[in-house]
């Protein structure tokens, strides 16, 4: 975990000494995708390496937890240490209308039995970091501050992979298996070419921390508020942290949110002051942090595996931030290909189709996750007009939003949802208000 020396700015290494020469699987990235791929297939015996660029704990976004991830968590054996480290419980999420009206809180226990509906608010350096030692403890070779400067993909051999190590000295590691980890660097997917944005969610985000932020009474459920502009051109995240602090971020347009003049701090000092819901949350607030910059994060990939290699994480896609679904599906990813991996090895079949059997599957839930996301994003749409008009969803609409996507008929809400939709874009059109309900009068069952 993070020590005074990690907090005081140390450079060191975590682990040090000489690195193999050869592996029966390299994993790139050590984040949610890479750490959860690393420690299961350890875990099975294999010989496994995990890089990582950067030193851990390092810093990364991504803080608001989905409550599926607690099965993740479960197998990987670490929910013992988030009660340790005392990450935020997570109950729920509110959402905030462009005119400030709040919603009921919609608290994940009040449709769902389970003990994974209540999940956290985690700040990733911790996070990421207790993967990273999980793995470790599980057996992997796990090396942070070490680069990926090469990766020669073989077409019937051994994977090599240059790494350069802390101390500079380069090195030729040879892997049966590559497993690509690297986050929006996306290693494997820029070198073939495989990376596709989504031209829909072309979106920014502007984001820091704060101190003295509005925080919930005690004995109150902290939850994940998303929050509109006044003219919902932009939306906020405010994400409730240990210690006092919170993570508040603002998503738009790409063109919108970094052109026009105005620098990063200056378009989120306008917004937030367009934020109605924003305003009194932060009134008493001190920004204790440089606010920092994303940009067009949402893409997918054309092919998730070839011979000897997969990809898992943000190397396989990312959708948006808006119903924190990047840690779960990264977490989920690093999961199953995991599972293939171990199998691939086992039975001698490192196939492109062996690696990827589980892929399609994963896209079928992913998709729903997305359409919500479209959703969201559709200003002519109110989610409190559908819902008034259509309760019956609301169990549907739960599962949705806790990441209930794998099984059952996690799509059926949008037979409904998509009519509905293009009806108020064309109502709109015409002048003609849809229903008077708005987003913040959601009350799902």
């Amino acid at each position: 975990m993070i020590t005074e020396a990690d907090k005081n700015g140390s450079v060191e290494p975590r682990i040090s000494g000489p690195i193999a020469d050869q592996y029966d699987c390299i994993v790139m990235g050590a984040g949610p995708g890479g750490g959860s791929t690393a420690a299961i297939l350890a875990q099975q015996g294999w010989k496994t390496l995990l890089v990582e660029r950067e030193a851990v704990p390092r810093f990364h976004v991504g803080e608001s937890l989905m409550p599926e991830t607690y099965w993740t968590f479960e197998r990987l054996g670490v929910l013992e240490e988030f009660k340790r480290i005392a990450f935020t419980k997570k109950c729920g999420v509110q959402f905030v209308s462009s005119d400030g009206k709040e919603s009921r809180p919609f608290v994940f226990a009040e449709a769902d039995s389970r003990p994974s509906a209540e999940t956290w608010h985690v700040e990733r350096a911790d996070l990421d970091c207790l993967l990273f030692d999980t793995a470790a403890k599980n057996g992997a070779d796990c090396r942070d501050m070490t680069r990926v400067l090469d990766v020669q993909l073989s077409d019937d051999g051994l994977h090599q992979i240059q790494v350069q190590q802390p101390c500079g000295e380069k090195k030729s590691v040879l892997a049966k298996v590559v497993v690509d980890a690297t986050g929006q660097q996306s290693l494997i997917p820029t070198r073939l070419g495989i990376r596709k944005i989504d031209p829909n969610l072309k979106k920014a985000a502007i984001w820091g921390y704060f101190d003295n932020a509005k925080r919930n009474a005690p004995g109150e459920a902290e939850v994940t508020c998303i929050l509109h502009t006044d003219d919902k051109a932009a939306w906020f995240w405010y994400i409730p942290l240990r210690d006092g602090r919170v993570s508040v971020g603002v998503v738009g347009d790409n063109d919108y949110m970094l052109k026009g003049g105005q620098s990063p701090t200056e378009k989120f000092d306008m917004l937030r002051r367009h934020c109605p819901g924003l305003v009194h949350r932060l009134e008493n607030a001190t920004e204790v942090s440089p606010l920092r910059v994303a940009k067009e994060f949402s893409y997918t990939t054309t092919q998730r595996a070839g011979r000897g290699w997969v990809l898992v994480g943000d190397a396989y896609g990312f959708i948006d931030p808006v119903y924190s679904s990047g840690v779960y599906l990264a977490l989920l990813s690093g999961e199953r290909a995991a599972d293939a991996i171990d199998a691939g090895l086992r039975a001698g079949d490192l196939s492109g189709e062996a690696l990827s059997n589980w892929t399609e599957s994963f896209d079928q839930g992913v998709v729903w996750i997305r359409k919500l996301v479209h959703a969201f994003y559709c200003n002519e749409f109110s989610f409190g007009a559908f819902m008034k008009a259509h309760p019956e969803h609301g169990q549907n609409l739960t599962d949705l939003l806790v990441g209930k996507v794998f099984a059952g008929d996690p799509g059926r809400i949008f037979k409904d949802m998509d009519p509905w939709i293009e009806k108020s874009k064309q109502m709109a059109k015409e002048g003609i208000p849809m229903d008077t309900a708005s987003d913040s009068d959601i009350a799902i069952a």
